[in-house]
Formats: structure tokens, C-alpha cells, sequence
């Protein structure tokens, strides 16, 4: 849960002899692995069907690379969701992700990013992939004279791989906020969410962020130890980049004189909403004043010495360093439980370090890159875990009234629905369903709240002008 105040009353591989062979002749074009025979129809889901696709879970669960958890905090409903989405648009191809929400329709929000953002991912990535049909045939064909290329050549390819993938987030991210603002019956206009994703494809990581939720990556060092490397940074008014681009749209940067540590955006007229990230989908009421939600980008090529990454929301940075998320992951008994005990320590962590504020709502994705997941003790994990998503979010209600996980977590059974075939739906990836929220909804989550990233709920203001 992100945080708004107000102080006014308003409201590349190489073969086994050295050779150095191409991407496209590996047949990945974009996606770094052997593509299967799917047409785009195949992959375009709609959102209602979202939930019956066994290697996509968004609920405290299982995969089988990953695990996944999130804990609601003491503010209200929990407005922090993740994904992991296997087979994302191949095989060996990972798609994670974790958002977290804040205002009042927060919760919403970062909902409709979850099931829509890697939808729009994957329909502008297999747009770049059809246009390279062409050229890359023979490689498919497997032309030996197309498949040994020199190192210069390589690296062209490679460096328009990536310009590739860095357009596909910047557009899906970009198409993601004008549906956010186009949504009639979500009112996004002082309610917002985090997001930190990334694709894995075999040993290239994609990612794309923006707000304060981070990813980190357990790393050996040469001494064999393990080490954090973060992977993202965190977006806050803080930094002087963000802060300047703030400024310079007219929009003001501050602390609050009960919080000097945590600066926040404000409007150039009134002292709302108080924002504590510079980037984030929705917020409208400051997109005008430099709050924006273009991504930051990044591409890194993973090696042996990477085990596993953790991508979590601020509720857990803000009490736990990365040395210690990667020191609890990698001493969990067994990696089905690595994201709950992160969760749970996060949870003891804001007892002691602050006692007299709400805890915050917690999400963490732990990704194990050498594909491995417990074998042993699994009829004791299922008794916690489910790889299908768990009831009461399968049927989440847009009102926030249903049970989410919360400071005493709920068992749950594994689903029969797991087991069941993956149903190709032919569909238009922007296909959606219009999410219906309560008007008269309290905000009650954030009353009396400290450390949040939004504190108070905007009137709109389309026709105020700042005071003379």
C-alpha cells in the first residue's frame, strides 16, 4: 500500500565448438528460446478466463519454479497483488510481477494491472516477433548457412533484441495508464499502483518498474557467498532526476515536518495529495504535475552464480534490508515456504521497529532460476499452498468486502481446477471486463494511518486554477 497526505482540509549463446550462433537462428527471435507453433489467437486470453489457466497463479501459492504470498496489513483491505505466469509466451518463458495499490479504489487498481498489463506485454512482444517471421524462417528451417554469424553481426542482433523488449514495455505500460484513465467505473484519479515486473527467458531478464516496489537478485560471490544485487531502483521524489522532472511541471516535492525522511509530491495549488512515489499507474490528479508512469527498463543476462529473485512491495523494504530477504529465502526449510516466511518476518519487523504504526500490506514473488521447487515434505506444503489460485480470490470482489490473506492466514486445499487442461481462448488480448466499484465506499484503510503513500482523497479539480 502506497501512501498520498494532505495537510489542508480539501479534500547469447554459443555452441559447443566456439561458434558463435545468432538469436534468430536459435530460434528465438525475441524470446531467446525455440518458439512453439502458437498463433497469437492462441495466446490472446481474455480476463475472464484468466483464472483457469493453470501456470498462471496470482494467490498465495506454488509453481513450479516459484512461490508466492501476500499478507494484508493493519490499514484495511490489502492492496498489494502478484503474479507469476509460466509459459508466458513460450516455453521457458517467465513472466512475474508485483503491484502495489494505494487511495482510496487502490486495491482496484493494481487488480486491473495485474490481469491487463501482461496482456498488453505480450500482445506488442508478438507484434515485434511477427514482423521478424519473415526474415527469420530459414533459421527455423535451420539454413546452416544462416546459423553461424560473426561476433559483430551477433551483437547488432542482440542490441535490436533488446530495443525491442524495451519498446514492448514502454508501449504496454503506456496503453495499461490510458485504460486506466478511460475506465468508467474506476476512478483512478487519486488512486494508483506500484508495479515491478520482469520476463524471464532462459538466461535473459527483461524488466520493467516503476514506484518503490523492488526486485533483487541472490547472487554467489566469489567467496561462494550469497549476495543481494537490486535489480530496480526505487522511484521516489527523492531522487534528485524525479524530483527536478517534478518541479519542472509545475508540482512541488516536500516532507512533512512528522516525517523529514519520507518526501512526497504535491500539487502546485493546494497541499494534497501528498504522493511518496514519483511514478505509479493512475493518480491522475498529478500526472499533469510530473508523476508519470513511463518505466524504467533494464536487461540483464543471468549466469550460473544466480539462484533465485525476489521482487516484494514496500512493505517489506521498508523494515527489511536485501541482504536479509536473501539470507531468509535462503535459509527457509523449503522453498514453497521462502515468500511466507519473508512475509512473516517483514511482519515482526514492523512490531519492533515501529510499534506504534499499522503494518503495512506485504507481497513477495520468489523466482528460483535453477527451475526446482521441493520435492520432499509436499503433502505438508499443500496443506498452506495451492498452484491454483485460492477460492476467495478466484472470486474477488471489486468492493474489497470479500476474505483476503490476512495476519492469521487462512489454509487452503489444492483445487481440482489444477489439473485441468489449458483452454486456448481466441480473443482479442484487450478484451476486458469493466470492473464495477461501490461509490459510497469508505477509505477507512488509511485513517489515522502513518507511513502511507497516499493520505487523502482529491475532489477534481478540472476547473481550479492555483491561488493568486
Amino acid at each position: 500500500m502506497g501512501g498520498c497526505v494532505s495537510t489542508s482540509s480539501s479534500t547469447c549463446s554459443s555452441r559447443s565448438d566456439g561458434e558463435k550462433v545468432s538469436h534468430e537462428c536459435l530460434g528465438i527471435s525475441m524470446f531467446g528460446r525455440k518458439r512453439t507453433r502458437r498463433t497469437f489467437s492462441d495466446h490472446a486470453i481474455a480476463l475472464q478466463h484468466l483464472s483457469s489457466i493453470p501456470n498462471r497463479i496470482f494467490a498465495n501459492g506454488k509453481s513450479r519454479t516459484s512461490c508466492i504470498f501476500t499478507q494484508q496489513g493493519r490499514k484495511g483491505i490489502n492492496q498489494d497483488v502478484m503474479i507469476v505466469w509460466e509459459d508466458f509466451m513460450a516455453e521457458d518463458v517467465t513472466f512475474c510481477g508485483v503491484f502495489d495499490g494505494h487511495g482510496p479504489h487502490g486495491h482496484l487498481v493494481a487488480r486491473k494491472v495485474r490481469d491487463a498489463l501482461p496482456l498488453k506485454l505480450l500482445s506488442f512482444l508478438m507484434s515485434f516477433d511477427s514482423k521478424s517471421d519473415g526474415s527469420a524462417a530459414d533459421c527455423y528451417n535451420g539454413n546452416p548457412q544462416l546459423e553461424v554469424v560473426e561476433p559483430d553481426k551477433d551483437q547488432v542482433v542482440a542490441d535490436k533484441v533488446d530495443t525491442q523488449w524495451k519498446e514492448a514495455f514502454l508501449q504496454s505500460y503506456k496503453a495499461m495508464d490510458k485504460e486506466l484513465r478511460s475506465q468508467p467505473n474506476l476512478d483512478c484519479f487519486c488512486s494508483g499502483s506500484t508495479a515491478v515486473t520482469l520476463v524471464k527467458q532462459g538466461s535473459d531478464l527483461f524488466m520493467g518498474y516503476i514506484g518503490d516496489s523492488r526486485a533483487i537478485l541472490a547472487s554467489k560471490d566469489d567467496n561462494n557467498s550469497m549476495v543481494a544485487v537490486q535489480l530496480t531502483v526505487d522511484l521516489k521524489p527523492d531522487l534528485p532526476k524525479e524530483a527536478e522532472r517534478i518541479k519542472q511541471c509545475k508540482g512541488r516535492v516536500f516532507a512533512l515536518q512528522d516525517e523529514p525522511e519520507v518526501q512526497r509530491v504535491w500539487l502546485p495549488f493546494d497541499n494534497a495529495p501528498g504522493l511518496a512515489m514519483a511514478r505509479a499507474f493512475g493518480d491522475f490528479c498529478v500526472k499533469e504535475y510530473g508523476v508519470i508512469s513511463v518505466p524504467e527498463f533494464s536487461h540483464r543476462v543471468l549466469t550460473e552464480r544466480d539462484k533465485f529473485i525476489v521482487l516484494a512491495s514496500d512493505g517489506v523494504w521498508d523494515v527489511l534490508s536485501n541482504d536479509e530477504v536473501v539470507d531468509i529465502v535462503s535459509l527457509a526449510p523449503t522453498r514453497s515456504s521462502s515468500a511466507r516466511i519473508v512475509v512473516d518476518s517483514a511482519a515482526r519487523e514492523w512490531k519492533i521497529k515501529y510499534p506504534t504504526s499499522k503494518m503495512d500490506d506485504c507481497a513477495v514473488v520468489c523466482l528460483f532460476l535453477d527451475g526446482k521447487m521441493d520435492v520432499e515434505s509436499e503433502n505438508e506444503e499443500d496443506q498452506c499452498f495451492s498452484s491454483a489460485p485460492l477460492q476467495s480470490n478466484a472470486a474477488e470482489s471489486d468492493d474489497g468486502h470479500h476474505s483476503e490473506p490476512s495476519l492469521q492466514r487462512n489454509t487452503t486445499v489444492r483445487s481440482a481446477e489444477e489439473n485441468n487442461v489449458y483452454t486456448r481462448v481466441i480473443a482479442e488480448a484487450e478484451a476486458d471486463q469493466e470492473t464495477t466499484v461501490t461509490e459510497d465506499q469508505k477509505w477507512s484503510g488509511l485513517e489515522g494511518v502513518t507511513r502511507v503513500n497516499s493520505l487523502v482523497q482529491l475532489p477534481r479539480f478540472s476547473d481550479e486554477r492555483p491561488r493568486p
